[in-house]
């Protein structure tokens, strides 16, 4: 038998023929890319950010004025989705608009999966009476009807005459501040499960600071719960936004918004006779949900391997 050299390296890969165990990303992107509705998702949303984003420095119409005499002109050559009641090319606002309640959608849900995230993961990993006092609360806010609470803030914010130009970011903070909780409630439970597995055990062993626990070993382990929900989210938050400019409670002019481009439909003589008024905004918001609810069925099927696509 030949003596083993010390002094080199083993190769153990090609001596005992291992192979790289597969990773639970590659191996979900894999799953997530043979969904073909998740495909179909990932255009329309492309599109809408592409749509509301970049389309606008396109347009003739970005710094032209309010024109008054233009005002509600159906859709024609020049005006594709034809005017509003202030002579404002409607396509140019479909796409303003968009940024508006896309960035509301996004920003509200970061705010969720911060607040939910650090709130969920401190209970579940110390318990005791952080647990109580934190998911006490959770339950004082779950209680709370959402829609009444959103109408009563709105209400507030146009009683202390907030500006347009702030207001949307106060939006922005209510919808995740009401939101986080289910988030929350997820990730406890699921830090509860994963503490006492055996490589948390280790962690004990090796004397690791609780915040590294966490960060790097306990919230890794829940990150795709929290990407499915968080996907998810946002199209919650774009809905909750539209039902409040809607009600005239959300964003304000001259800030538009898919949800108050909609308030058209409140007027009767729009809705019967000036449908492109408010349809577009509608069938953008459409669109939107159903591409992102497209997208988090298939990161959650892809992320759960007993699911086959």
């Amino acid at each position: 038998m030949d003596r083993l050299n010390v002094n080199q390296p083993l190769d153990y890969k090609k001596k005992n023929n291992l192979k790289k165990a597969p990773s639970i990303w590659r191996d979900a992107f894999h799953r997530f890319l043979k969904n073909k509705y998740a495909i179909l998702g990932l255009v329309i949303l492309t599109f809408m950010f592409l749509f509301s984003f970049v389309g606008p420095y396109f347009s003739p119409y970005l710094d032209a004025k309010i024109d008054v005499s233009k005002g509600n002109q159906p859709p024609s050559a020049e005006h594709w989705l034809g005017t509003d009641n202030l002579g404002r090319d409607v396509l140019l606002r479909l796409m303003l608009a968009g940024r508006i309640s896309l960035t509301i959608g996004i920003a509200a849900t970061l705010i969720i999966v911060l607040i939910g995230g650090i709130l969920g993961s401190i209970a579940g990993y110390y318990g005791g009476w952080l647990d109580v006092i934190i998911m006490r609360l959770a339950d004082i806010i779950y209680a709370m009807p959402g829609l009444p609470i959103l109408i009563m803030l709105g209400a507030i914010m146009s009683d202390l005459k907030i500006p347009p130009s702030q207001r949307i970011y106060y939006v922005m903070f209510i919808l995740g501040f009401i939101s986080w909780v289910g988030l929350a409630r997820l990730i406890r439970s699921q830090i509860l499960s994963l503490k006492e597995q055996e490589f948390m055990l280790a962690t004990e062993v090796l004397g690791l600071r609780d915040s590294k626990k966490i960060i790097k070993h306990l919230f890794p382990n829940v990150l795709p719960t929290v990407i499915v929900s968080a996907t998810l989210g946002v199209a919650g938050a774009i809905l909750s936004e539209s039902a409040l400019s809607f009600l005239g409670l959300g964003v304000i002019p001259p800030t538009p918004s898919w949800g108050y481009m909609l308030s058209a439909a409140n007027n009767m003589i729009d809705f019967a006779k000036r449908p492109w008024l408010w349809i577009p905004p509608g069938v953008a918001i459409m669109l939107t949900v159903v591409a992102i609810n497209f997208i988090g069925d298939a990161l959650r099927d892809a992320f759960d391997p007993r699911q086959k696509i």
